[in-house]
């Protein structure tokens, strides 16, 4: 049966329907807000696979060029990998959705989300978000929801709810909110323009606020289904089997997680659980005991122990007190050819940053369905090698979360680029040297010192920082104690619930994405990881300045210099030339790279002083509007029986008379004049059709004259 409910968010309806389409899912709604319509299915498979030993949760969100009424581009026509943008809107999908499945349940899910129709104003992402609740929710398939999702901007001080794409342009806050029905909050990230902690935090709760319609309309559309939650069965280590092992580990635990570097606690523990492991074997039999047994037999004893070291000891893992910063050290410079390098280092996190600056036709060009921009000026790729973590394994392109990583960083450093005045494309490549915890924040504080080293003239530095949480529930599951957690490490955020990142400057928050394995944390929290977030941040931009105050005056050798004409428009295609012939050729003659805007902007990029003055006087040259009264040198490129026509500036050409050669009767222009010479000539007029008239013998007149005038 068809079922469809509307729910109101700000001034906009976002409409789910259900029982219409995908009828064999397990689950699957269509959600629309304004005519852009996103259908998601989810499905679970009826087992886990033999031997599964971690939840299979698969989230994929595919854009399609029939929804905005496009072909798709390329030689095939057919939509291909997916873009950045679907890998984006698929970690949307994914983070908030993942922590409510039921724990030790290995059964694989797929929640997938098509695009179907796009009005290129409403962002499909928000829709993904709230369309895998509403599949969930409306399923059979184990899952502790509904959640609400708004995207909030911020328009002279307001706050606007799922605002468009040109609402988006003059917000100062791009707020992705996703809260559950008990008003906490569940996942956030976006940027923002320095926006202030209180502002933020007031953001936070508006948004959380705005989401309740959503949630509510949700609990209605499952009660019309009507579809109970099926049985199911967890895979979780027999208590007889967990308490041998925790007895064999005794207290050689806490020692060994006590190691204050990361390989060698790796190590202490390995040994520990490969001895604990054979026993085990020796007493319950092989068949009992495998390899998975062991390994979540030892997570869930390394898990226990860490929060007990943390809650009841007050002890991290490597010793530091609970708001305290690893070591911070920071160098720039260091590679000669990129236009900008730097190294950050935080305790075992390195990473290392070059920049690149480019011309504007380097600027990254998308399809973009779905409305917005369609160029990137800045680009940050980050990279994450296996030997970062000390391990081998598979060599590939980057994958979801190397693209996600790099585009959080990128978002938080953007704002404070001046990009619609600098004349630069540029490209940041962060490569991770060292992972020991949150090195998307370590990206961004080491390309904040990469950019300065490059000259580029950032408005303010941008650091980052990740705070996380240990929790412990009442019989509610409520938050009954908790101990928040500055810079936290790998195991940290492996064993503990939070992995909150928030980026910006002395005076506000730029960039921020929230990661909980928690089913929720309320906003009185959240507001006091906020506050502690900036305590940090504004740690590591004092021992950032002790590396590079600010920006350096010059840029490196090898970049691209860059100089801008401004020309009439309507002299474009006289420089342009026929096919691209006049450009072409001081491309040629000059090395350099020239942009040509429409409203008469000329950027001319060189390394070359000579080719830059080349270029500079050929443009200036060809586009120079002819002065009457003033000298100019000319080359006579045709004779006629009338006179000859003399090219007085770059591709311009005038006529001079054979009265005009001489200041006495010329009966032949080849007398006075031949193919290729040069000449002074004066420019004595132009008339209505732009045809100009030159005169040899007024310029020779005039020249003598300022002779004499000298002598």
């Amino acid at each position: 049966m068809n079922h469809t409910i509307t729910a109101q968010t700000g001034d906009k309806q976002i409409t789910i329907e259900t029982g219409k389409l995908a009828k064999q899912a397990d689950g699957a709604v269509t959600i629309r807000l304004g005519e852009t319509i996103v259908i998601v299915a989810a499905v679970a498979a009826t087992k886990a696979k033999p031997g599964q030993e971690f939840f299979p949760l698969t989230v994929d969100y595919r854009e399609k060029a029939a929804a905005a009424g496009r072909f798709p581009g390329g030689y095939f026509k057919r939509e291909g990998r997916p873009t950045e943008k679907e890998i984006l809107t698929c970690r949307l999908t994914d983070r908030p959705i993942r922590p409510l499945f039921p724990k030790g349940w290995f059964n694989e899910v797929q929640v997938q989300s098509i695009l179907l129709s796009a009005d290129g104003q409403n962002d499909p992402d928000i829709l993904s978000i709230i369309g895998a609740s509403a599949a969930l929710t409306v399923s059979d398939i184990p899952w502790d929801g509904p959640l609400g999702a708004i995207r909030l901007g911020r328009i002279g001080g307001e706050f606007v709810v799922n605002p468009t794409h040109e609402e988006r342009g003059r917000s100062d806050l791009d707020l992705i909110y996703v809260g559950n029905a008990e008003g906490e909050v569940v996942m956030f990230e976006g940027s923002a323009k320095e926006i202030s902690e209180a502002d933020f935090n007031a953001a936070l709760i508006f948004a959380q606020d705005a989401c309740t319609p959503m949630i509510e309309a949700q609990k209605e559309l499952a009660a019309k289904v009507g579809k109970p939650k099926r049985q199911i069965t967890r895979s979780l280590v027999p208590d007889e089997i967990l308490n041998d092992a925790k007895t064999l580990a005794g207290d050689r635990m806490v020692p060994a997680l006590l190691n204050p570097g990361k390989l060698a606690r790796e190590a202490a523990c390995k040994a520990i659980a490969d001895e604990v492991g054979v026993k085990l074997v020796e007493k319950y039999g092989a068949d009992k005991v495998n390899d998975l047994v062991v390994k979540e037999a030892f997570y869930h004893i390394q898990k226990e122990t860490v929060r007990s070291l943390i809650l009841n000891q007050g002890k991290r893992l490597d010793g530091r007190a609970s708001d305290q910063i690893r070591a911070l050290s920071g160098e720039v410079g260091i590679i000669p050819r990129a236009h900008g390098s730097a190294i950050f280092t935080r305790g075992e996190t390195q990473a290392l940053t070059l920049v690149t600056l480019g011309t504007t036709e380097d600027a990254q060009e998308f399809d973009s369905y779905t409305g917005g921009a369609t160029q990137k000026k800045f680009l940050l790729h980050y990279n994450f090698p296996n030997f970062s973590v000390g391990e081998t394994g598979r060599i590939s392109g980057p994958g979801r979360r190397e693209i996600g990583h790099g585009a959080l960083a990128e978002r938080s450093i953007e704002p404070m680029l001046p990009l619609a005045t600098y004349p630069y494309a540029i490209r940041l490549v962060s490569e991770i040297l060292e992972s020991n915890g949150s090195t998307s924040m370590a990206s961004v504080c080491s390309g904040t010192l990469a950019l300065m080293d490059a000259g580029v003239p950032l408005i303010r530095p941008v650091a980052g920082i990740s705070v996380g949480i240990c929790t412990e529930n009442d019989a509610s599951y409520k938050i009954a104690r908790y101990k928040l957690l500055t810079d936290i490490i790998g195991w940290e955020d492996a064993f503990c619930d939070m992995d909150c990142k928030i980026a910006g400057t002395e005076i506000g928050i730029t960039g921020f994405q929230l990661d909980l394995k928690l089913r929720g944390l309320p906003q009185a929290i959240m507001a006091e990881t906020i506050a502690q977030a900036r305590t940090a941040r504004l740690v590591i931009l004092k021992a950032m300045s002790e590396v590079i105050a600010a920006p350096r005056g010059e840029l490196s050798k090898y970049a691209p210099r860059i100089e801008t004409l401004k020309i009439n428009p309507e002299k474009i295609g006289a420089l342009i030339g026929p096919g691209g012939k006049n450009i072409k050729r001081i491309v040629d003659e000059s090395g350099c790279e020239i942009n040509i805007e429409d409203d008469g902007t000329v950027n001319i990029y060189s390394t070359s002083a000579e080719g830059m003055k080349i270029a500079r006087e050929a443009i200036g040259g060809m586009t120079a509007e002819a002065e009457i009264n003033r000298i100019y040198r000319g080359k006579v490129v045709t004779i006629k029986e009338f006179g000859c026509f003399v090219e007085f500036l770059p591709g311009k050409d005038g006529l001079c008379h054979i009265s005009e050669l001489a200041n006495f009767r010329v009966k032949l222009t080849e007398d006075i004049v031949k193919l290729g010479d040069e000449i002074w000539v004066k420019c004595l007029g132009v008339d209505e059709k732009g045809r100009v008239r030159l005169s040899r013998k007024a310029a020779m007149a005039d020249r003598e004259k300022e002779i004499a005038e000298k002598a």
